[in-house]
């Protein structure tokens, strides 16, 4: 079959061609796609320009957690206020053999981890970055990057998209704007900037690049979250009908909600401590979708904050200016700064400063891979300790530490099932190092200083990448250990909604009797006929260790038979080894029982994640 052409005299502008192609290509995937082979592809459905006659433009968004996504509706907005018609997608969905026929392009993208593309882009960058790809004269863009600076490769997936199409020959109009997890100043600034810099351009008599000059990194450093997939704290959540709502609760204006219950999970025996947490929404409004995370304020160890105050030598009650406020040193140190995982900053002033010299050697050389091994288990107080003469001041110190960041966890409940409140279920994070008990920030927090009855600040953290979908088609969920979280909430919103699509759960821990999470809803879904099939994996109840994975492929045949039929594919959980391991297998199974190449069944699951039909929530 041929693919589709358009005449080079049709009366379309480029990105109206832009987006014709898109759609004919999709379709055109459609009909040669043999009935056991490739997974449809989605067609984009949304026209560039509209009836006002306004500018087109394409605004495009690569987002791991819904930061990006939500910043191109607010670009979108001012868009039209420009008289700029915005066609608005995900990098995937834009067609890259149709890319050289568009004229204005504004691309928000986060990066995922340590310098990744999130999920949404990867096959977009994939085609870009190809020695075939298109050339690029005539097109006129401008990139804004979200990132978290704890990790390598800040802002690198939004880096690398903003220096390719200008290898391609396209012309940048707003300089690239690279935000940490205070976004919100610099992403406005960059919208205010860059939505009439590309309004005004000329495609026949274009201007020279609109520099907007602003810091590549303006922000205070920020801590990492327990997540390392969540590159940004995420926007204000969606209501039932998946329209956003303005919530007065967020990031800077937290709710003060309720635990009403804070139980063990976990079996007496685990070595692991799994933890379920009701929290109460109470008269707050607050409104959620399954797949939606909540966000945490955590308050840091008292007894490091006091190791740290003793160590500086100064009373706790030292007043210190803090971001135009004056507070307490034991407060800042409590509430407002990261204190058990060094900045690199403090690393750096430390090296520096002391006479350590395996420091100074790890922070010369720029062995970040050696230099990560050696702060393992560390923090601020170890930092101050490698040299026992170093005197520092508190206001020298906090000018060296990033801010104390929420920790976002996936929500376990469903606002159907679960009216008023929100579910968590949490990995109680302990270990011990440098001969002192040390603990995950925000989870010792809520299991040892949280009871019933306590209070919590939180905001919801909207994900709309990892929606349930409609009610009459089959999901596929792979969730082991606590990845289970949003498949308790996926299976009791289909419940509550009667929702007549069948559910498939790989769930997977180490033994059954002890860490079999949910076990009694589990089986009552099962009983009920909801769950439709369920499979287990505990490692270490017999000689060989057994993984999701493993179960994946024992139940290959049918697993592909789902897909074929239609089946949406679910991923939740560890993106360190769980979801690169899951991902192979899942491509191994299509290619076995899908009688296909590698490379074929490497296009079939990419047309599954062009279909919004495989999608992952992993950190």
């Amino acid at each position: 079959m041929q693919l589709p052409y358009i005449p080079a005299d049709v009366p379309f502008t480029g990105d109206q061609k832009a987006w014709l192609a898109g759609f004919l290509g999709g379709l055109n995937t459609r009909l040669a796609m043999p009935s056991t082979g490739t997974a449809p592809t989605s067609a984009v459905a949304e026209q560039p320009a509209s009836s006002d006659g306004g500018v087109p433009s394409q605004n495009v968004y690569g987002s791991q957690t819904g930061t990006a996504e939500w910043i191109s509706e607010q670009v979108e907005s001012v868009a039209r206020s420009h008289a700029v018609d915005p066609v608005r997608r995900d990098l995937d969905a834009l067609d890259i053999t149709a890319l050289s026929a568009v004229r204005r392009l504004l691309v928000i993208a986060s990066t995922y981890g340590v310098g990744g593309m999130p999920d949404n882009a990867e096959l977009f960058w994939r085609a870009l970055a190809a020695p075939d790809a298109p050339r690029l004269e005539g097109m006129y863009y401008g990139v804004l990057a979200l990132g978290d600076s704890i990790y390598d490769g800040f802002c690198q997936a939004g880096k690398n998209i903003d220096a390719r199409p200008a290898e391609l020959g396209a012309t940048r109009v707003v300089d690239r704007t690279d935000c940490g997890v205070d976004f919100e100043a610099l992403s406005d600034a960059w919208v205010t900037h860059a939505v009439p810099a590309l309004a005004s351009v000329d495609i026949d008599d274009a201007p020279a690049s609109t520099t907007l000059t602003t810091s590549a990194s303006a922000e205070p450093e920020a801590s990492e979250a327990p997540r390392a997939s969540d590159d940004q704290p995420r926007p204000p959540a969606a209501n039932a009908r998946g329209t956003r709502t303005k919530s007065p609760w967020n990031r800077k204006n937290p709710y003060p909600a309720t635990i009403v219950a804070n139980t063990l999970l976990s079996g007496p025996t685990s070595d692991k401590e799994v933890r379920h947490l009701v929290i109460s929404l109470g008269d707050s409004g607050i409104e959620y979708q399954p797949g939606d995370g909540i966000s945490i304020a955590p308050v840091n160890d008292a007894d490091l904050v006091d190791l740290i105050i003793a160590r500086l030598g100064v009373s706790p009650d030292t007043m210190i200016t803090d971001r135009k406020a004056e507070r307490t040193l034991q407060d800042a140190l409590s509430r407002q700064y990261e204190i058990s995982t060094p900045s690199k900053y403090l690393v750096d002033y430390v090296a520096q400063r002391s006479r350590d010299p395996e420091l100074t050697h790890l922070t010369s050389t720029g062995d970040r891979e050696a230099l990560d091994a050696w702060l393992g288990g560390k923090d601020v107080l170890d930092l101050l300790d490698v040299d026992q003469t170093l005197t520092i001041s508190p206001e020298e110190l906090l000018a060296e530490l990033r801010p104390l960041q929420h920790r976002v966890y996936s929500i376990s409940s469903s606002p159907v099932a679960h009216v008023g409140t929100v579910h968590i279920t949490m990995a109680t994070v302990r270990y011990r190092s440098g001969e002192r008990q040390r603990g995950g920030v925000c989870s010792t927090y809520l299991a040892d200083r949280r009871p019933e009855g306590t209070r919590v600040e939180v905001f919801i953290s909207a994900n709309k990448s990892f929606r349930l979908p409609a009610d009459d088609t089959r999901t596929i969920m792979i969730g082991p250990g606590t990845g289970i979280a949003p498949f308790r909430s996926f299976l009791h919103e289909r419940s509550a909604r009667g929702a007549r699509g069948a559910n498939w759960l790989f769930f997977g821990d180490r033994n059954r009797v002890r860490d079999h999470l949910y076990a009694d809803e589990v089986e009552q879904f099962v009983t009920d006929g909801l769950l439709d099939r369920l499979d287990l994996a505990f490692s270490r109840d017999q000689e060989h260790k057994v993984y999701v994975q493993d179960r994946m492929r024992e139940q290959g045949a049918d697993l592909f038979a789902w897909l074929s039929d239609g089946a949406h594919l679910y991923v939740c959980g560890d993106a360190t080894r769980m979801a690169h391991d899951v991902d192979a297998a899942l491509h191994e199974i299509v290619a076995e029982h899908g009688g296909m190449s590698a490379e074929a069944a490497q296009d079939y699951v990419d047309d599954l994640k062009r279909a919004k039909r495989y999608l992952r929530d992993v950190y």
